[in-house]
């Protein structure tokens, strides 16, 4: 027996993935030098979690999306509750008390959370989208969104709540939804954020947004990654320092280099020609969600595949951005390339839910023949 399911899945997208994730063990790899000895801990376990990604990325291919309309009721308590016992059981790290710790490794809710929020808006907007106005859905889908955006605040995620908030606006103007109600709450989100500047935002958030605006006003402070990120992108020029000799890196001047600012580090190392490696894979993969899109036939299906996509969009453009110091460092990792179990491995599930899509939203089904 054997299926054919292999022959049709999006092979370009999967090799596109796989050369992605190689590319972040590489420089998390190089990462592990350094003038204070080495430490391949933080490769060994991106390692680990890059297999179990891509056997759940696989097994999430083989699952039939359609059938997750029957689980968003389950899956959102499950999100929600998941949640709340992490503000209480859960481990503080850089400020925020966002993470399980399980002894060799940590894992981080709000990754999977993203994943919820897809299915749930996917399945709540493609079957609303003909017969209610749009400013009950709206009002409904905002409702939806409200409660783990409200718990991952109060980690504080800002980031991850951002994430979100993206994801929902996204999701609701491919929907249909009239431009002007857009437009109005993305006026009401930045006026509620400039009046929470004294209320809801802590020290921290506030000296990253300082630092973003003046750099230099704190430059051995709040300024100092972004600094060291924007030279280290800069001294790369074309064909990189090499792996292992970037100064930024090597000699620890940058900050959080396998995670947050790990695109800074390949800049550096492997110049113009690795970062344009990394941006045209992910526009391959951008270009292949957008195909798929064209191609599917439910809206269930087109709107799961955009979810993913505007979130992918949304991670890579905030990272790059804030490692050229054109974006407030966040604390949102670039996908498949970062260090990070939770995010690789959520990243992944996404994409085998674009590949079920594929598969099932195209007509196609797996099929069994005897050898």
């Amino acid at each position: 027996m054997k299926f054919r399911f292999l022959s049709k899945i999006d092979t370009t997208l999967f090799i596109a993935i796989i050369i992605l994730i190689s590319l972040g063990l590489i420089t998390i790899f190089s990462t592990s030098y350094s003038s204070v000895g080495t430490d391949f801990l933080n490769f060994k376990k991106q390692f680990i979690f890059s297999i179990i990604g891509i056997i759940l990325m696989v097994g999430a291919s083989f699952f039939d999306y359609r059938a997750l309309k029957n689980y968003t009721g389950l899956l959102y308590i499950i999100a929600c509750l998941i949640l709340v016992a992490v503000l209480f059981f859960g481990i503080s790290i850089r400020g925020t008390t966002g993470w399980f710790n399980f002894g060799f490794f940590n894992f981080q809710p709000s990754e999977f959370v993203k994943i919820v929020v897809i299915i749930i808006l996917a399945k709540y907007l493609s079957g609303t989208r003909n017969y209610l106005s749009d400013l009950k859905k709206i009002i409904i889908s905002g409702i939806y969104v409200s409660l783990p955006i409200l718990l991952i605040l109060l980690q504080p995620d800002f980031g991850s709540a951002l994430v979100i908030s993206f994801i929902w606006l996204s999701m609701l103007f491919v929907s249909g939804t009239s431009k002007k109600y857009i437009a109005l709450i993305l006026f009401f989100g930045l006026a509620l954020l400039a009046g929470s500047w004294n209320y809801a935002l802590k020290d921290y958030q506030k000296d990253r947004i300082i630092a973003f605006v003046n750099p230099q006003s704190d430059p051995l402070g709040s300024g100092y990654n972004v600094i060291q990120s924007t030279i280290a992108v800069g001294s790369g020029n074309i064909w990189g320092k090499g792996l292992g000799h970037g100064s930024q890196s090597q000699l620890n001047f940058l900050p959080e280099k396998h995670t947050d600012f790990i695109f800074a580090v390949i800049a550096e190392e492997m110049g113009l020609i690795g970062v344009a490696l990394a941006l045209g894979l992910f526009g391959i993969i951008f270009y292949r969600f957008f195909k798929i899109v064209s191609e599917t036939q439910d809206n269930f299906g087109k709107l799961i595949v955009l979810g993913v996509s505007f979130m992918i969009i949304f991670h890579m453009t905030v990272n790059v951005g804030m490692n050229m110091g054109i974006m407030p460092v966040t604390g949102i990792p670039l996908p498949l390339i970062s260090y990070g179990g939770s995010s690789l491995v959520s990243f992944l599930i996404m994409i085998g839910m674009v590949q079920s899509v594929y598969i099932k939203g195209r007509g196609y089904k797996i099929e069994k023949e005897e050898d």
